[in-house]
């Protein structure tokens, strides 16, 4: 027996783990704790001198020593962080410190990253105010390099064809342009698909609010693979009822 929209909607978020407006914004957590990690690997490859496995262009005595995992707590919920440990013990994390078990003020600068239309230079400058006179030029430099590649190919990864539900949720971060701090607003829109698993599917800088601006939204998610949506939830976004239809 075939399903009624309705009833196929209903069917997925009986099993999904999308039952409150919190569990929606909670699939950002996932994009916090994945790029806090991969600044970390990137700081471990900086104090180190060498990439992981490049052992031709190792010239310490020092190492790699494994992992120790920590649970952090952030306003998206608690998440665990694998740290980088060195044989000598002389690694000091910046991005998170020794002890540190609180993140919530990295958030929105970190989510902010992922969005589409922050420039090269955008994350560049986010990522050295993050770690502030922490941290030298030349760390600012290795993260970035390695950071941006891993931001562009989320950005363009291919994506499901059926979504039956899609939610869209604001972001709010600052960034500094030109010397002065200017506020941003982002959207971030997350599909739940056919098996009730949610996924941030991408995040777009919100420079104006109009059916031009969501149509350009919804023609890229159509060009990486969607082809369905059955149902957009969002929360009174001008121009996108207009984009749809």
């Amino acid at each position: 027996m075939s399903l009624s929209r309705d009833e196929l909607v209903k069917l997925i978020l009986n099993n999904s783990d999308i039952k409150t407006a919190d569990d929606i914004q909670n699939t950002l957590k996932d994009l916090f704790g994945g790029l806090l990690q991969q600044m970390l690997e990137s700081e471990m490859e900086s104090h180190l001198g060498y990439a992981k496995h490049d052992y031709e262009n190792k010239n310490t005595s020092n190492s790699r020593n494994g992992k120790s995992t920590k649970t952090m707590k952030s306003n998206l919920g608690l998440f665990d962080l694998d740290v980088p440990r060195d044989r000598e013990g002389s690694f000091e994390p910046v991005i998170v410190k020794k002890h540190q078990t609180d993140v919530s003020h990295l958030e929105s600068a970190v989510i902010g990253m992922y969005a589409k239309g922050m420039t090269t230079r955008d994350i560049a400058t986010q990522i050295n105010d993050i770690y502030g006179m922490d941290a030298s030029p030349t760390l600012i430099s290795n993260i970035t390099d390695k950071v941006i590649p891993m931001l562009k190919e989320w950005q363009s990864r291919p994506l499901e064809s059926i979504y039956p539900i899609i939610f869209m949720d604001a972001i709010h971060f600052k960034v500094r342009k030109d010397n002065t701090i200017v506020s941003k607003a982002a959207y971030a829109v997350i599909g739940v698909n056919l098996e009730g698993k949610k996924d941030v599917l991408g995040i777009w800088i919100g420079a104006s609010e109009s059916s031009k601006y969501w149509l350009l939204v919804l023609n890229e998610l159509k060009n990486r693979g969607i082809n369905d949506i059955l149902i957009a939830c969002v929360d009174g976004l001008n121009g996108f009822k207009e984009a749809i239809s």
